[in-house]
């Protein structure tokens, strides 16, 4: 067996004895949304316009418990949505899961991200959360992932930070220590672990990390093992983050929590040193804001394949001839306090609201000009809906 099939090999044991995500399964589609996992909403983040069609194909490259697939099929129920893993035990979990939720437009296939050439075809939509990380290859992984996307195509990914996962590596680097070559044993190596942190001062740096911000997921023994057992973890920086990127062949279109990345946060109140930040390229602007908070534990961003469109509609004439609609990932509508797709709290006012509900009755396609015609309503205005994520625009004549 070669260092990466035992490697895989370990993976798939720790899954199979933990599957993970631990969520319960339910009887109905999940509550709430993940905007990142909806076609319409994440293809208008990346390109500023709504996708020419819903009827797509998705892949969730490594589902675990199939959390995000039954997401990914309930939020684009037009979808086609094929789901691997490499553990048989959590895979069962992930189909009784959509078995039980009713989402039946999945397919499930035991595969590693390695064997992707057994699927047919490419996808419109890749989603990849928590899985490259624990490749004993990721580059080899972003580019087998990278051959399956078709032009057109979004590429949704999540890996661990280096800067906010320190003392979490520490710990696991002291359990395995303790465990010696039985560090295989995951059951084991959870309730040693747990002794660990029991035992620790409450000044200790690795135990009050702890309960700052993982013991309440970690009281379930998934997340625990998941956490502090795995077998395989690479964690980035940007530096090594873009390098990986740039193995894909694809284009960056951004981390999807965009806000964390505005230098404005952190140095807005030195504008000397802002000014000196802005003038830096986009890279290392952020590397600077990981260095300034390195509080970074993961990165969630977008990757594409060309040709993919472009609209910042700064046009007025090109927003007037665009066709609106709302936004699909809002909670507490129609309320003209409710949260938005990032579960941020708005609070509309009487013209915006009164615009939103002409969009959802405007089964004619009606042009932003031809709504704002009957709504109290500034272009502006109108812009800023657009940029807060809460209209999707359909450029006239698409």
């Amino acid at each position: 067996m070669s260092d990466a099939q035992a490697v895989s090999a370990a993976v798939a044991h720790l899954y199979n004895t933990y599957p993970f995500p631990p969520e319960p399964l339910l009887d109905e589609p999940p509550p709430g949304y993940n905007w990142r996992w909806q076609w319409l909403a994440a293809y208008s983040f990346c390109t500023g316009r709504k996708p020419a069609t819903a009827n797509i194909r998705i892949l969730d490259a490594g589902c675990g418990t199939g959390v995000g697939t039954e997401y990914l099929a309930h939020l684009n129920p037009q979808a086609e949505v094929v789901a691997i893993d490499l553990s048989a035990g959590a895979l069962a979990v992930a189909q009784e899961r959509c078995q039980k939720s009713g989402a039946a437009n999945v397919q499930f296939h035991h595969l590693s991200v390695y064997d992707l050439a057994q699927i047919p075809g490419q996808f419109d939509l890749i989603n990849c959360v928590g899985v490259l990380h624990h490749l004993p290859d990721p580059i080899r992984g972003i580019q087998t992932l990278a051959s399956k996307l078709a032009p057109g195509g979004l590429m949704h990914i999540f890996v661990y930070g280096e800067l906010g996962r320190w003392e979490i590596r520490l710990m696991q680097q002291a359990i395995a220590l303790l465990q010696g070559p039985d560090r295989d044993d995951y059951v084991a190596g959870v309730e040693l672990g747990r002794q660990i942190f029991a035992s620790l001062p409450e000044t200790n740096r690795i135990r009050k990390r702890e309960q700052e911000r993982w013991s309440l997921e970690n009281q379930r023994d998934a997340c625990f093992a998941d956490m502090y057992l795995h077998p395989q973890e690479v964690d980035y920086t940007i530096e090594t983050l873009f390098d990986l990127i740039d193995a894909s062949g694809l284009k960056f279109l951004g981390f999807s929590n965009p806000s964390f990345w505005q230098l404005d946060r952190l140095l807005g109140q030195a504008p000397a040193a802002q000014e000196r930040a802005e003038r830096l390229p986009p890279r290392q602007q952020y590397r600077l804001i990981e260095l300034l908070d390195p509080d970074v534990a993961h990165y969630e961003f977008f990757l594409g394949r060309e040709p993919l469109p472009h609209h910042p509609w700064t046009s007025d004439a090109e927003l007037l001839a665009a066709v609106p609609e709302r936004h699909p990932c809002m909670q507490g509508w129609p309320s003209q306090c409710l949260f938005n797709y990032d579960y941020q709290v708005v609070e509309l006012t009487d013209a915006e609201f009164a615009f939103l509900q002409a969009c959802d009755a405007n089964t004619a396609g009606a042009t932003v000009a031809q709504l704002l015609t009957t709504t109290p309503l500034a272009l502006s205005q109108v812009r800023h809906l657009q940029t807060q994520q809460l209209i999707l625009l359909t450029p006239s004549g698409a």
